[in-house]
């Protein structure tokens, strides 16, 4: 079928630049703020050498995503690859693990909001931000992914601008004090894997590209290269920000309050007027991320709605004139409203283990799909095909293990509750899941 023709489905509008920015949108560059005091603190000040390390497992994972992307050029991400490659029980799971991470993010985004904006205006309530954006990002989303992309260059714009203005000032401070040892903070040190396994979820934005491949123009070719350019070109301005925030502030366990450690940074550089616009294209960078963290976890919603995972007639409903998962953006509006009394420290810790387990499983599937079942086993595919996804499954198991406790009960505690769930829908494992249908194209092997 023609993929540039789907009038009954998703709308087929995106290619490799508004991909890049829907994934780079999704990571919020000035996120990095978001877990800086709490990371910088964790890695006793070497929270630029905790993003390398983060940025090097990812791109493994990345490219195995694009290669997993070109293979199923559908929505679902990690839910459709583990399903196809491993069979229905296991994309069930995986899937079901991975909506642990991503229908927590939006709220986390929402909180943001609430926390920033409660930090410039104490007289207005922190839940009062925190529903406002809520119903905001609801009704863009409703609106559809065309509407989004066109926010999402404002959003990406304001937030490189910012870094940019952050890197003058930071420049221009260090121009007038004694040299510091501008390395120094890439050093190995305590804590380094540890706050890497945190700041995996900064990187999130890369895997949720996938999630649009059926609204891509060239999806087996665009989504793969959106997927490795969001990873890279993010990755590096979250490094570049560590690091001008490392020398400009190298007291990492004096911030009045970790979770806005950014707003002491921005005051120490360029005073009230400087905090101020920070906390303002935070707020719109939030917003933005919020925006598309609720687009993504809607469509693998959809997607398992269509397959019949989850109750089809609803989960499958489409908006009758702007073609979006309209009862799927309903239920993660409806999830987010834990935002209004939940603090931020307990919903970070819900979100990395379904991540970490969704990247091990695409990194699996890669060798599985390409070299088990595909047969491909030249010298040149076993390295393409067997040995980077090794090496991604490998480190990302590695970052999994640096988990806190608490990330840990979360998470089994999920999965406990999904396997009964898969267990009632399967009656004991009696049947099998039901199997995704591709709507728009049909999967290839290469």
């Amino acid at each position: 079928m023609n993929q540039s023709a789907a009038p009954s489905g998703l709308k087929r509008v995106l290619g490799v630049p508004g991909l890049t920015l829907f994934g780079l949108t999704y990571l919020a560059p000035v996120a990095v703020f978001t877990t800086y005091g709490t990371v910088a603190q964790t890695t006793k000040g070497h929270l630029p050498s905790a993003y390398v390390v983060a940025l090097v497992v990812m791109l493994f994972t990345a490219i195995s995503y694009g290669r997993m992307a070109r293979a199923y050029p559908t929505a679902g991400s990690a839910y459709t690859y583990t399903q196809q490659t491993f069979g229905g029980h296991v994309g069930f799971m995986t899937g079901w693990t991975l909506m642990l991470d991503y229908l927590f993010l939006p709220m986390i985004n929402f909180l943001l909001i609430g926390i920033y904006l409660n930090s410039q205006f104490p007289a207005v309530p922190q839940w009062a931000f925190t529903l406002a954006a809520l119903l905001v990002v609801f009704g863009l989303n409703v609106l559809g992914i065309t509407v989004m992309s066109r926010v999402n260059v404002v959003v990406v714009g304001a937030s490189v601008v910012l870094i940019l203005v952050f890197v003058a000032l930071a420049l221009k401070h260090l121009s007038g004090q004694p040299s510091p040892a501008p390395f120094e903070v890439f050093t190995p040190g305590e804590g380094v894997f540890a706050g890497a396994a945190i700041l995996a979820l900064s990187f999130l934005g890369f895997d949720a590209v996938s999630t649009l491949s059926e609204e891509a123009r060239e999806p087996r070719r665009d989504i793969p290269r959106a997927i490795v350019l969001t990873t890279l070109i993010g990755g590096l301005l979250f490094v570049l920000v560590a690091w001008m925030g490392g020398l400009t502030h190298p007291g990492y366990g004096d911030f009045a309050n970790p979770d806005t450690a950014g707003v002491d940074i921005m005051a120490a550089l360029g005073g009230a007027a400087f905090e101020t616009i920070f906390v303002g294209i935070y707020v719109i960078g939030a917003f933005g991320s919020a925006m598309t963290t609720q687009a993504s976890v809607s469509r693998i919603l959809y997607s398992m709605g269509r397959d019949g995972v989850l109750p089809k007639r609803v989960f499958s409903l489409l908006h009758p004139r702007f073609k979006s998962p309209i009862f799927a953006v309903s239920v993660v509006s409806v999830v987010s409203l834990v935002a209004l009394f939940i603090s931020l420290d307990h919903a970070v810790v819900m979100v990395n283990f379904g991540a970490l387990i969704a990247f091990s499983m695409v990194n699996l599937t890669v060798i599985k799909h390409y070299v088990v079942d595909g047969g491909r086993r030249s010298a040149g595919d076993l390295f393409h095909y067997g040995l980077l996804p090794l090496v991604g499954f490998a480190l990302t198991v590695w970052l999994w293990t640096s988990l806190s406790g608490v990330t840990f009960q979360v998470g089994l505690v999920w999965m406990a509750v999904g396997l009964v769930y898969l267990v009632g829908l399967t009656r004991f494992f009696r049947r099998r899941p039901p199997v995704m249908t591709f709507s728009d194209a049909d999967p290839v092997t290469a």
